[in-house]
């Protein structure tokens, strides 16, 4: 099962059901406003169920196998007592959670209840009417105690560690030198290696013992959960602290849509803002005040904020630990986040974001400046209104990644979904967790919070190799208009070429045309003259004019005249002239005498064997014609009729 950003569930399976019994909060203030809960349970068996836990925070399902129906849910300490006093109707709820079908038939499946405190706490909360459950109540379950202890022994372990690494730092978290600070002379000067000489005291503080019990127990639910197919039940005493962080971590390592930036997003709003997650009084947010909102913080966490048992005197320890039991701040929120970076150092290839998101994640939720976690439970944000006056921190975040894209910091560059499509169950060996530097040495020791040098050097090469793919999609697209380009020269070069070879056809046809009319003129005893003037003239005239007679032809004038209207205007002229002969001349013999070829070897006139007796004819008969042509007046007919 998950919860989807607008708050609905997708659920795995029939044998589950949204129930709308807390939809005005009257369930349980401190509960979603939906709660997926087992089919065969009636809405008034979960009121009866809610009277048994404390705080009416009744079993209800976090995250369900949605192959093997196995499912891991949550709730509070049962109010058992000193009497070990039973409920009937949270029995069968508890029960439901293990049903399966096997084979068409309803079974049962192990059911493990996986209480988050220590064994003594669990017995004396007994005593106050609280307590834990009997596993001869409950069929086929196995109760396990994890051990991890409560919101004061972890406020007071971070302010030891705070103070070691304020120590030993070269600055403080607040910023300010821990010369200054501390009125004399520190000796760790500010780099890890000095750190290390004193790390009994960092291991005195207990942060990285917390931190190795809360991934430890996480592991084993999701153990219990991926490889038994059994269902899990958690709880610390309110369900709100302890049983956040296991659920959550579980939920991680179990599902791999968790350890993207949309399912970081909804496992943040399903199992600490939505199962109501205090963070008014531990991080000192907003809360409500009448139908206004005020700062949380009083003068006791107000003063475990910023000073530690190191630094004070044995008269401000007593005031301390008068008001112990008031001081509801605890770094639990941020323990949890930390042990997200302990799962991100081990399985680098896992999470889509990586130790950047989380630091600047972590930022945006301590700096008040979000609605979404302002106020102790999803109830108190709804009457306030928080959504609609309040922005929005992922919106925020997602509009840092945007601006950058996948080179962004909050960006793993590790991340494969091929790798790790399944489950994380690291082993025991592996759970020792290390200082996260990005987070607790930023201000203590700034040169060796950089730990992650290969990661700065990857994200380096991932920007230049960002660049320079930029430049080549660039230098692809300027090549594709170039081979278009020049595609269209191809295409104008070849028509280019067509006409060219056109025009080098019609040269070639127009120059035998010439040619072939020069020689019909020639063989006429005409001589062609070309002359290069401005109105390109051509001139042909008479070779007989070379003659002591000229062609006896009736005198005329004749102009053959071409114009083309193109880039200029080209005229061609062809004149002949003739003048009136003696007619004892005879004008065939005088052709004969210039072209018969026989007569120039000295054989003397063939007539009528040579071929000149046919062109006799023929010119005999075309001025004929002419003749008849020229007798013609306007009025008469070229053919009479008869």
């Amino acid at each position: 099962m998950r919860m989807i950003e607008d708050g609905s569930f997708t659920m795995s399976n029939d044998s589950w059901r949204i129930s709308d019994i807390n939809f005005n909060y009257s369930l349980c203030q401190s509960y979603p406003f939906a709660l997926l809960v087992p089919k065969s349970v009636s809405d008034d068996e979960i009121i009866q169920a809610s009277n048994f836990r404390a705080r009416s925070r009744v079993p209800a399902v976090s995250w369900c196998n949605p192959e093997t129906g196995a499912v891991l849910a949550r709730s509070s300490q049962p109010l058992v007592g000193i009497m070990n006093t039973r409920s009937t109707a949270d029995e069968k709820l508890v029960a439901a959670l293990c049903a399966q079908l096997i084979d068409g038939k309803d079974s049962r499946r192990k059911l493990y209840i996986a209480d988050a405190r220590p064994r003594k706490n669990a017995l004396a909360n007994g005593a106050m009417g609280g307590g834990s459950e009997s596993s001869s109540n409950y069929f086929q379950s196995e109760i396990v105690f994890f051990g991890i202890d409560n919101i004061h022994a972890m406020r007071e372990s971070f302010a030891r560690f705070r103070d070691y690494l304020d120590t030993h730092g070269a600055a403080s978290s607040d910023g300010m030198s821990s010369f200054l600070r501390h009125g004399g002379w520190t000796w760790g000067g500010g780099n890890l290696s000095s750190m290390s000489a004193s790390v009994s005291t960092l291991g005195d503080s207990g942060w990285l013992i917390h931190v190795q019990s809360v991934l430890a127990g996480s592991a084993w639910i999701a153990a219990r959960v991926a490889l038994e197919s059994a269902a899990v039940l958690v709880h610390c005493s309110d369900g709100w602290d302890r049983t956040s962080q296991l659920v959550s971590l579980a939920n991680l390592m179990l599902d791999p849509y968790y350890r993207t930036f949309t399912g970081f997003q909804a496992l943040v709003e399903k199992d600490w803002l939505a199962f109501g997650h205090p963070f008014s009084d531990r991080v000192g947010m907003p809360s409500i005040s009448g139908s206004s909102f005020e700062l949380s913080r009083n003068a006791s966490s107000t003063g475990s904020f910023s000073s530690s048992p190191l630094r004070q005197s044995s008269g401000s320890s007593q005031a301390s630990n008068s008001s112990h039991a008031q001081n509801n701040y605890s770094p639990i929120f941020l323990q949890w986040v930390d042990c997200v970076s302990q799962l991100l150092r081990i399985y680098p290839f896992a999470f889509e974001f990586s130790s950047n998101f989380l630091v600047d994640f972590l930022d945006c939720v301590l700096s008040c400046r979000f609605g979404n976690f302002l106020c102790n439970s999803e109830k108190e944000r709804q009457i306030c209104g928080v959504d609609e006056s309040c922005g929005c921190l992922w919106a925020y975040l997602a509009d840092m990644r945007s601006s950058e894209g996948r080179s962004h910091a909050h960006y793993n560059l590790f991340y494969d979904t091929l790798k790790h499509n399944g489950p994380l169950l690291p082993p025991a060996a592996a759970l020792a967790p290390t200082l996260w530097p990005q987070f607790h040495l930023r201000w203590a020791c700034p040169f060796e919070s950089q730990a992650g040098e290969l990661e700065a050097e990857c994200r380096n090469m991932a920007i230049k190799f960002s660049e320079l793919q930029k430049a080549k999609e660039v230098a692809e697209m300027k090549a594709k208009e170039y081979l278009a380009a020049m595609e269209i020269l191809n295409v104008d070069l070849q028509n280019e070429k067509q006409v060219s070879s056109s025009a080098m056809n019609l040269a070639k046809r127009a120059s035998k045309e010439n040619a072939a009319i020069q020689r019909a003129v020639q063989s006429l005893g005409c001589r062609v003259n070309f002359t290069n003037s401005s109105d390109s003239t051509v001139d042909v005239e008479s070779s007989l004019m070379e003659t002591s007679q000229r062609l006896s032809l009736p005198r005329r004038e004749s102009e053959y005249t071409m114009e083309h209207n193109d880039r200029s205007d080209l005229s061609v002229s062809i004149t002949v002239d003739a003048d009136d002969v003696a007619p004892s001349s005879s004008p065939l013999g005088q052709v004969c005498e210039t072209l018969c070829p026989l007569r120039t070897q000295g054989r003397g006139c063939q007539w009528p064997d040579a071929a000149c007796a046919q062109l006799g004819s023929q010119f005999i008969g075309l001025k004929a014609n002419f003749d008849a042509f020229d007798r013609l007046s306007i009025y008469d007919r070229y053919f009479k009729s008869e």
